[in-house]
């Protein structure tokens, strides 16, 4: 679990926002699965809408550029991302994100081996509206600022909690990466630091800072899948 501070700035916030508030909103289920159905109860901006798709391209530009992201995730395929709107009294309860996410009308698919929420209002402006994380060990909340984004298993039990004020917007996504085993990708991520710590040191000609991005590589060489 991984949280990504100012994955947008507060000038791409602002566009993303102005963007989707203008957009077409629809009901949150347009894209649930069985399990989802029951829990949700939100709003969604039409998917494949003129809004969605500038938005989301803003959001994946930003993914692309972001270090952390990329070395945390991965990505080998991103679902374009989705926006939801939760106002007093929405919520959406305990599910586990489908395995596989397919994109209407396409022959886009991919395994959701990461989900992420990217959140567009700022804490203060609305009450409750947490994500909550399950896993192995405790219960996290998650209220992150606009602009930051946390990233997590996507077969962890999570929900939103209800909104008691204001309006929660936020944008949501999966992620299918290079590696699919959970702790290679964590192992990978803790050699990367460490790699660029080392390199932050001695520099980058250093010839163990040349070794351990040897090491780095040919781990992700024997893991990945692509």
């Amino acid at each position: 679990m991984i949280p990504i501070p100012s994955v947008l700035d507060p000038e791409l916030v602002a566009g993303v926002r102005a963007l989707v508030d203008a957009g077409e909103w629809v009901d949150g289920n347009a894209t649930s699965g069985a399990q989802s159905a029951i829990a949700k109860r939100n709003r969604q901006l039409a998917e494949g809408s003129a809004a969605a798709v500038k938005a989301g391209s803003i959001v994946l530009d930003a993914l692309g550029a972001n270090a952390t992201f990329v070395a945390s995730a991965l990505p080998a395929k991103v679902f374009p991302p989705l926006f939801s709107r939760y106002e007093s009294g929405e919520a959406f309860g305990p599910h586990i994100d489908n395995a596989i996410r397919m994109r209407r009308g396409t022959d886009f698919r991919l395994r959701t081996d990461l989900s992420a929420t990217l959140f567009l209002s700022e804490p203060d402006d609305y009450d409750g509206g947490e994500l909550v994380i399950d896993d192995a060990f405790e219960t996290r909340r998650v209220k992150l600022g606009a602009g930051s984004l946390i990233l997590y298993p996507s077969s962890s039990v999570h929900h939103v909690a209800p909104v008691t004020r204001g309006v929660r917007v936020a944008c949501v996504f999966w992620v299918q990466s290079m590696v699919r085993d959970g702790e290679a990708r964590r192992h990978l991520l803790e050699l990367d630091g460490a790699v660029q710590e080392v390199a932050t040191r001695l520099g980058q000609a250093d010839p163990a800072v040349v070794r351990l991005t040897g090491l780095y590589h040919n781990l992700l060489r024997r893991w990945a899948d692509v």
